[in-house]
């Protein structure tokens, strides 16, 4: 694997990567999408927790892929020096770590600025650095919690329901990384690093915009809506018998809602009294559900799908997760990258979105655990370093 790949945006950027779980390497991984060398640094016995029993699970695969990683053993000083050694080599640090590690392994920002002063110094913490819930441990779900999502989250006169992606972790990282290339591009016209201290909790709040729009400015909690509850914006049963055997549809102006009754070919609908505005629709939303519904269950989802699209109405099949990786549509957009893993084998991974005239990376698979610490510590030490000898101390692995 190279240590950089020339012509990508973020060619020539170097990251220090002490990230754990799905929100540091989430961000991380982003920036090495973008062309960043990031060596991810694991601790010698198991590595990123991520990793799990074996080592390669599917969880770490998928969100370490274009990294090195580097195995040194922080709780000893003699490790400890070795990551500082190499400190100078980088531009950025980023950590994800609990609170109050980085202090206790004397690696926080005043110690890391004085051998790297312009290091760009990047942590992502559960409740941010401050305030009374500082010292709270967080995941993904703690953080969805708290900043709101559960309580947008499920049928109207139900309870708050568990969200299912994990924005809470990788939404946080895709800010992170933001701010990280922000930084860096401040850093080329100043000179200067910085620290970036980024909340779980408020990173979260930036997907639920939208959701708190319609609070007066926070006076009212927005409520739970289940699948919608408009005929026009909600979810239809379509043939078959499978848990995902559905059709979205959003008609959100008049005209996609012209467009939806043609679609179905139930102009009568669009003309009928009892459903001429959003108000009266929503009064008649039983009736008016099961017209729609008595269409899309002579239809599969992907029949619904092409048939409502075509004809104008904002509308999408439910794909499940496996879907995804044999989606035609993904498929011949290249989206869905086949390769070779050193330990699992053949493998499929989904891409990265953002599409570049400028800039292409090659989607590698994730690293083996120190797979390439001899490599790494031995070019950022350079020929002076007994390489051999931390090795054989057990300091690096």
């Amino acid at each position: 694997m190279s240590s950089r790949q020339d012509g990508a945006a973020l060619s020539g950027m170097r990251i220090l990567d002490m990230t754990q779980y799905e929100a540091g390497t989430s961000c991380t991984q982003a920036l090495a999408w973008l062309g960043a060398d990031v060596v991810k640094v694991e601790r010698p016995n198991g590595g990123d927790p991520g990793r799990g029993p074996n080592g390669s699970a599917e969880y770490f695969v998928v969100w370490n892929s274009n990294k090195r990683s580097v195995a040194i053993d922080l709780a000893r000083p003699e490790g400890r020096q070795v990551l500082l050694d190499m400190l100078p080599r980088y531009d950025v640090f980023v950590e994800n770590y609990g609170p109050g590690v980085m202090e206790k392994l004397q690696l926080d920002y005043a110690l890391m600025r004085a051998v790297k002063p312009d290091i760009i110094y990047a942590r992502i913490k559960g409740f941010g650095t401050s305030g009374p819930w500082a010292d709270y441990k967080c995941y993904d779900m703690v953080a969805q919690s708290a900043a709101g999502a559960f309580s947008i989250t499920g049928e109207p006169d139900g309870p708050p329901l568990r969200p299912g992606p994990t924005t809470g972790d990788a939404g946080t990282g895709i800010q992170m990384a933001l701010a990280i290339v922000a930084a860096y591009v401040q850093k080329l016209n100043t000179g200067k690093g910085q620290q970036i201290e980024l909340s779980m909790q408020e990173a979260m709040t930036y997907y639920l915009r939208t959701a708190t729009s319609g609070g007066n400015y926070g006076e009212r909690a927005a409520r739970r809506s289940g699948n919608g509850v408009t005929p026009n914006m909600t979810l239809y049963q379509c043939k078959g018998d499978g848990a995902n055997d559905y059709v979205y549809v959003m008609a959100v102006t008049p005209r996609m809602w012209e467009a939806l009754c043609k679609a179905i070919d139930r102009n009568d609908l669009s003309t009928d009294p009892r459903y001429a505005s959003p108000r009266m629709r929503y009064q008649h939303r039983d009736e008016l559900r099961r017209e729609v519904e008595a269409w899309t269950l002579q239809h599969d989802k992907y029949e619904a799908m092409r048939v409502l699209a075509e004809g104008g109405v904002p509308a999408s099949a439910v794909l499940d997760t496996s879907d995804l990786y044999n989606n035609p549509h993904l498929l011949e957009r290249s989206f869905v990258h086949e390769l070779e893993h050193a330990a699992v084998g053949t493998i499929k991974l989904l891409g990265w979105p953002p599409r570049m005239s400028e800039s292409a990376v090659q989607l590698e698979a994730a690293p083996l655990l120190g797979e390439h610490t001899l490599e790494v510590v031995a070019a950022d030490l350079g020929p002076t370093a007994d390489v051999g000898r931390l090795v054989e101390t057990g300091v690096i692995g």
